[in-house]
């Protein structure tokens, strides 16, 4: 490795390696988590049951697969792969692209949970007790038994895997949907990409030669077409007036919250329109006008920042645009001008009201099943069209959970940082504990 490769290599997660802490120190952050745990009624531990449900829900995989071949679309044949952060924990959503003369057909795959977690077992009753996984820095709180997402809902290459499909045909002018299919699926992923190694492909086609075991598979030319896709449902996004907080994401971010974000709005249209059944919607509220002013009038006076004349009857479109002309050193104060005047998103088993930072008439959760309970439930009502009774209660419990989750992190951060470490660092770099006598 060259003396310029090494310090890149030096500047990154991987070069840095985890942040050392002594033994005094991780008692004292154990410590503080069980606090908040307690506090903000936050599970920890499974149950003995719990567990030793997901063990045997585990056991004998690949026969399993193999009994449900004929009753569900064999997928295995098509070019698939998974796109993640280099630490990600969980591997639950897969994609498959194709153009056609006449359309886009955009597969999102993700791990079908509701298989093996059901109504009526104790993981089912855990997870709703949980409602959601919660990250903590360098610590997390899951709702599912890790088991799970370690086996059998993990899309990883080369291993058949039960999956639960989105398939849309999209229009290629409007990329409108023209046709939206959601069923139950066998996959074999073909590869899994962090966001790096994304990124390298998409600059240098044939360094994905170098992550597959089969060179037929044609990932660099997938990856080229999932990503002109995506930056076109992005801009159009935007253009409809989809507020974008983050304009400098990367592409192999945008192909997956592009990929999702136009899943989720199938899955809720299909759920809505076609089918007219409740579901655990995702509502998001819009600050009032007054709000809005001052939101705008804050931006408007930070140093280098002008709001262009022509977007400042949508704040949406204001925000992006100002986004996309700020300096950088202004970027998070805009942020945050924003969130302050946002109302929280929440749960409904009714749609109406949409979200509108996404500008979406309605929206809701599927692509996210081993870390939220809106995503599982919604996996259970697509499957069997069965909503359950309590629902209306089941999103304001999620709703809740999901603020006391992050308040729990907003504190824990705050620890951190009050006991001298940085929360950014642990959080992107993880722990260690070394002797203190090293």
């Amino acid at each position: 490795m060259t003396t310029e490769d090494e310090q890149a290599q030096a500047g990154t997660v991987e070069g840095q390696g985890p942040v050392e802490i002594d033994e005094e120190m991780a008692r004292h952050l154990a410590n503080k988590r069980e606090e908040l745990f307690e506090k903000f009624e936050i599970r920890d531990e499974f149950p003995a049951e719990v567990m030793q449900e997901a063990e045997e829900r585990t056991e004998d995989v690949q026969q399993e697969i193999q009994d449900e071949v004929d009753e569900r679309r064999d997928l295995r044949d098509m070019t698939t792969w998974t796109t993640d952060p280099i630490d990600a924990q969980d591997f639950d959503d897969a994609i498959s692209v194709e153009k056609r003369d006449d359309e886009y057909v955009l597969w999102v795959h993700i791990a079908d949970v509701t298989h093996y977690v059901t109504p009526g077992t104790a993981m089912w009753e855990e997870a709703v007790e949980r409602a959601n996984t919660v990250y903590l820095p360098a610590y997390t709180v899951h709702m599912l038994p890790p088991i799970l997402a370690e086996t059998v809902c993990s899309l990883v290459p080369n291993e058949d895997r039960l999956a639960h499909t989105v398939e849309m045909h999209l229009d290629p002018e409007t990329l409108s949907y023209e046709e939206i299919d959601i069923y139950k699926s066998v996959i074999e992923s073909d590869a899994r990409l962090t966001y790096s190694e994304c990124e390298e492909i998409l600059d240098d086609p044939d360094s994905a030669d170098d992550l597959l075991e089969d060179t037929d598979v044609d990932l660099a030319e997938k990856t080229e077409l999932v990503w002109e896709l995506a930056d076109r449902m992005h801009e159009q996004r935007k253009e409809d007036g989809s507020l974008v907080l983050n304009p400098a994401r990367d592409r192999a971010h945008t192909i997956i919250e592009e990929c999702m974000l136009k899943a989720n709005k199938a899955v809720t249209h299909e759920l809505m329109w076609d089918r007219g059944v409740e579901a655990m919607y995702r509502v998001h509220p819009q600050p009032s006008p007054d709000e809005w002013d001052e939101a705008l009038r804050e931006i408007q006076d930070l140093g280098g920042v002008s709001i262009p004349g022509d977007s400042w009857d949508d704040p949406r479109k204001a925000v992006n645009a100002t986004l996309e002309q700020a300096p950088g050193r202004q970027l998070s104060k805009i942020q945050r001008a924003v969130m302050f005047v946002m109302p929280r998103a929440k749960y409904m088993s009714d749609p109406f009201g949409g979200h509108h930072a996404l500008n979406f008439e309605i929206y809701g959760h599927f692509t996210s099943p081993i870390r939220r309970l809106s995503d599982l439930i919604n996996h259970w009502i697509v499957a069997t069209n069965d909503v359950p009774e309590d629902l209306a209660a089941l999103c304001k419990h999620a709703s809740d959970k999901q603020k006391d989750g992050e308040q729990c992190e907003r504190e824990y951060k705050q620890f951190i940082q009050e006991v001298g470490l940085d929360p950014h660092a642990v959080n992107n770099r993880g722990l260690e504990v070394v002797d203190d006598e090293d």
